[in-house]
């Protein structure tokens, strides 16, 4: 896989460079309620236009219909570039028409433009290759060199994400190259002992990780909606929590697989539980009560792990020297369910051994609640390119990028 400081140091002042970044922020209307993916692939842009290049920038945002929708725009995300980089950045209201043209062909050395959103365009995302394909040549035309740079992305065969490099001389930009060579630690010669905290709401969505992890964590910790489905399996009362019952057979199997492999398999032991979801828009006080994890009422919802779960769940972590965590423990977004998750952030800032947090709405998380992002090892950029890096996946756009 060619670095970008190869490309760069073969020269680019002059050349178009797409670079396919991962812009997708959530907006409340147009208003970036964390800019951390735009944070962390400036950089590379700011390399290549400060090597003279004409970068254009490129990502999707959201999951529009494969037509334009103006509330998915990358507009403000283009806007918020270009504060970070101290330049104006040019803005293309289309993907490959008239506008994406003549915006690219405006550009000096070193100047920066961004494209509209890449899923306004059917193909884009069309799982027919021709159709693909024919997008991807549309989108080589403005460009004469393409680096990837979109870790968000990497897990989707898309167009600009694995049809376009095949089209241009490739590398990799600084964001993917960190990103692989954090998750090579977490796969390969993993210093130990290894803690892997688990959360979000649906255990399925991580039940092919766990079944890597079993052969090669030396803990797991539980938490987040999926954990119901483990209690559920132990035979506890769940009362309204999130459950996914078709999950328990292999929930339980797993379960039986971590004992026998020698693998501590932790769940929570206490739990927050309201007959309410919390209101996250005002915030309002939250009803809720701290039960026993086996004694959750009927009709209660657990909605974030217990004082002494976060303080056996801190020991877990305390000793570690590598730790993955991936998902939010309870409704961070609300604060009388955060200092679950609030405690898990906590704990890898006082824990030693190299710390990951895996993207998606654990590094949101960590951004809400104000934690100093320098603190930790790695903030991933991908929560699902993460995981399935962790599943032993192929993953299209890292193997688009190979020579």
């Amino acid at each position: 896989m060619k670095t970008i400081d190869e490309l760069l140091a073969e020269g680019v002042s002059g050349k178009r460079v797409f670079v396919r970044a991962d812009l997708n922020v959530p907006l409340d209307g147009t208003a970036i309620t964390d800019d951390g993916r735009i944070r962390a692939v400036q950089p590379t842009i700011a390399k290549l236009a400060e090597a003279g290049a004409r970068v254009v920038v490129a990502s999707h945002l959201g999951r529009p219909k494969g037509a334009p929708d103006p509330a998915y725009s990358l507009a403000p995300a283009a806007a918020r570039l270009g504060e970070l980089l101290g330049a104006d950045v040019a803005f293309a209201t289309d993907t490959v028409g008239a506008s994406a043209k003549e915006t690219v062909a405006a550009l000096a050395d070193g100047q920066v433009a961004v494209l509209e959103n890449l899923r306004f365009n059917a193909g884009e995302t069309s799982k027919d290759d021709a159709e693909r394909g024919a997008f991807a040549d549309r989108l080589a035309e403005l460009a004469d060199v393409y680096v990837g740079d979109g870790f968000g992305a990497v897990h989707r065969k898309h167009a600009s994400v694995f049809d376009l490099p095949a089209r241009l001389p490739h590398a990799a930009g600084f964001l993917i190259a960190t990103e692989v060579g954090v998750l090579k630690k977490l796969t390969a010669d993993v210093k130990r002992p290894y803690v892997v905290v688990l959360g979000g709401a649906k255990v399925s969505d991580k039940l092919a990780v766990i079944d890597q992890l079993l052969g090669k964590a030396d803990r797991i910790l539980i938490g987040g909606g999926m954990a119901y489905t483990f209690l559920k399996a132990k035979g506890y009362e769940v009362g309204i929590s999130l459950l996914q019952e078709d999950q328990i057979p292999v929930v339980t199997e797993y379960m039986e697989r971590a004992e026998k492999n020698g693998v501590e398999l932790v769940l929570p032991v206490d739990i927050l539980a309201s007959s309410d979801f919390p209101d996250l828009k005002t915030k309002a006080p939250a009803d809720f009560i701290t039960v026993d994890a086996d004694k959750i009422p009927a009709d209660k919802e657990g909605l974030d792990i217990g004082p002494k779960t976060r303080e056996l769940y801190e020991s877990k972590i305390a000793d570690a020297e590598t730790v993955f965590w991936n998902g939010p423990v309870g409704v961070f977004e609300h604060p009388d369910y955060a200092g679950g998750t609030r405690a898990i952030a906590r704990a890898l800032l006082n824990c030693d051994g190299f710390t990951v947090v895996g993207g998606g709405d654990s590094a949101a998380a960590v951004r809400t609640l104000g934690f100093d992002e320098n603190a930790f090892g790695h903030i991933s950029t991908g929560g699902g390119a993460s995981l399935e890096y962790l599943e032993g996946k192929s993953l299209p756009g890292l193997a688009a990028l190979e020579d």
